[in-house]
């Protein structure tokens, strides 16, 4: 009898504390979910150098968000185009193989099309006017709405902030002064409609191409001169092959940091504010350093013997008007007058 009570007393333990046991895994794992200890490894992408202001500034991103997450969250940033194009970042955003990606706006145009209203040549009147509008109403709508591509359809894509890229302009291989030098150039531009669109009104024919085969073009004579930024041109070392730069200011394009919409989706609403805050602390911190790099950029072209060219840019400004009327539609057209009437 007494052997018979003391197994029962110990098949009634054992599953008093299979039952804890159970429970407390259940509690563990609800913890998990909302994120109160969960460790998350974010991966970055971007093409840049690791000297370039843009790089530095989601350093700064991910430094911030460790920070903030009490060492919750953490990033592997890999520049230099070392997980493919910009295009491919952003396929790679959709598919989830890749969790944050920096690109222009140009490119991601071609997955949400309300975005092309950032090509139209001479959007901005400055660089002043450019930033009121990415830090009001206007700017942070459109990264909130980077998401949905359009008709409610999901773009893969979470918007998180913007990056200045400062203003493109022309640099080349012979002087460009006036709209009309350029025709008959081939010049490189970013895969984005409105910028082939405003070349072929140029005269030029557009070469599409990534960054990194831009160097090599200009030296075998493929193309003729490209389209970019000061601190761009200095550091892809094209100063070397093209000795004209020519402050046209023809378009100021953002650079954007986005978000797998599949990691997005994932995180909790603490992780989210987190994301947000260090993104908005970068954003301001990596435009501060680019209009110093910006200049100190400026001043090295002097130095390497580019000669720096400053027409009236309503010369090129009237030039590529057609290239406006032809995508001024629908949303594009709501948001450039949105854009332009910003004070």
């Amino acid at each position: 009898m007494k052997k018979s009570q003391l197994i029962l007393g110990i098949l009634l333990g054992a599953l008093l504390a299979s039952g804890l046991f159970a429970y407390l895994g259940k509690q563990q794992l609800s913890s998990s979910s909302t994120g109160s200890s969960q460790q998350r490894e974010l991966s970055i992408a971007h093409t840049l150098p690791t000297s370039h202001p843009v790089h530095q500034g989601i350093e700064r991103f991910a430094k911030r968000l460790e920070a903030l997450s009490g060492g919750q969250m953490t990033c592997t940033i890999y520049p230099s185009g070392q997980l493919g194009s910009e295009t491919q970042y952003l396929e790679k955003l959709q598919s989830g193989s890749i969790d944050i990606a920096k690109t222009s706006a140009g490119p991601i145009a071609n997955f949400v099309p309300r975005m092309q209203v950032f090509s139209l040549p001479y959007l901005f009147r400055d660089r002043e006017h450019y930033w009121k509008v990415l830090d009001g109403e206007v700017g942070q709508g459109m990264l909130d709405k980077l998401s949905d591509r359009g008709e409610g359809k999901p773009s893969g894509i979470q918007g998180i902030c913007f990056y200045d890229a400062g203003s493109r302009n022309f640099y080349t291989k012979e002087p460009v002064t006036k709209p009309e030098d350029l025709k008959g150039m081939t010049i490189r531009v970013m895969k984005d409609p409105v910028a082939i669109s405003m070349m072929e009104t140029f005269g030029s024919t557009p070469k599409p191409m990534p960054g990194g085969e831009i160097y090599s073009a200009l030296q075998r004579g493929n193309i003729q001169g490209a389209e970019n930024n000061p601190p761009t041109f200095m550091k892809d070392s094209h100063w070397e092959v093209c000795k004209h730069f020519t402050f046209d200011h023809h378009s100021r394009i953002p650079d954007v940091l986005s978000m797998s919409s599949k990691t997005w989706n994932k995180l909790t609403d603490q992780e989210k504010e987190w994301i947000k805050t260090a993104a908005r602390e970068s954003s301001l911190f990596q435009r501060q350093l680019w209009q110093e790099q910006s200049d100190l950029a400026t001043e090295a072209m002097k130095e390497k013997g580019v000669t720096i060219h400053r027409p009236d840019p309503a010369l090129f400004e009237k030039a590529a008007s057609a290239t406006s009327s032809q995508f001024m539609k629908g949303e594009v057209k709501t948001l450039a007058e949105q854009i332009k009437s910003t004070q």
